[in-house]
């Protein structure tokens, strides 16, 4: 077995390609909630830049077909640029191979759409003619049906290529919550893109640690009065 995939992830051993986060794109996903897509992405996104990943954000086709890519990962990273091709495969464009090389890190995160062609023809390519390792984001990468994202990620898996979800990239280059320069931010993170864990970490900051509310607005609270 090669050992270094044992290695867990860490913002030093780990480097993020976004391909395709476009609407045209998007309208095709029915694996996942296209919503829950877009709010796994922009999370990921988020941990990228708390934790200061080298990121790539490559794109299709954009202004003939596949439009702009969400503004929302746009604004985690606002300067930026976008490496746009023509291939469905980002393997095949010179520029993305080039920006994942200066890096020289060899552990790819990977979040694209959609998971059947652009993911797996990336991973494939990436895996064959390199030593690079190749963590594919199931949650924040979507399918045109579930049978071709499941099928595309086994078959990536057979392949090699280790699947991950968001969440667990997150927490997994945190590992130690005594890494207090990155703490509040992944809290941050969490409470605003992990569902329900976002809850109940709002619940004991405010109920339990009487921390203030996660709110700029302030609101009158009229005290009960029974009905007559």
């Amino acid at each position: 077995m090669n050992k270094s995939i044992l290695e867990v992830l860490t913002p030093e051993n780990s480097q993020i390609i976004f391909i395709d986060h476009q609407p045209q794109m998007a309208f095709g996903v029915q694996s996942i909630d296209r919503q829950t897509l877009k709010n796994n992405t922009v999370g990921l996104a988020k941990a990228a830049k708390a934790f200061n990943i080298p990121t790539t954000i490559t794109t299709v086709e954009t202004d003939s077909f596949s439009g702009h890519t969400y503004p929302e990962l746009l604004d985690v990273f606002p300067d930026l640029p976008l490496l746009e091709r023509t291939s469905m495969n980002s393997w095949d464009d010179q520029k993305v191979r080039d920006s994942l090389a200066k890096n020289n890190r060899k552990k790819i995160i990977v979040s694209g759409l959609w998971t059947e062609v652009c993911n797996l023809t990336f991973a494939l390519s990436a895996l064959h003619d390199t030593d690079y390792e190749i963590y594919m984001v199931a949650d924040a990468s979507g399918g045109t049906t579930k049978e071709a994202h499941d099928y595309a990620m086994q078959r990536m898996i057979q392949a090699g290529v280790i699947p991950v979800t968001w969440q667990q990239v997150l927490l997994e280059w945190q590992r130690d919550w005594a890494k207090r320069d990155t703490y509040d931010q992944v809290m941050d993170i969490v409470r605003e893109h992990s569902g329900a864990y976002g809850m109940g970490v709002d619940y004991a900051y405010t109920m339990v640690h009487k921390a203030p509310e996660r709110t700029a607005s302030k609101h009158e609270v009229i005290a009960p009065v029974a009905a007559k």
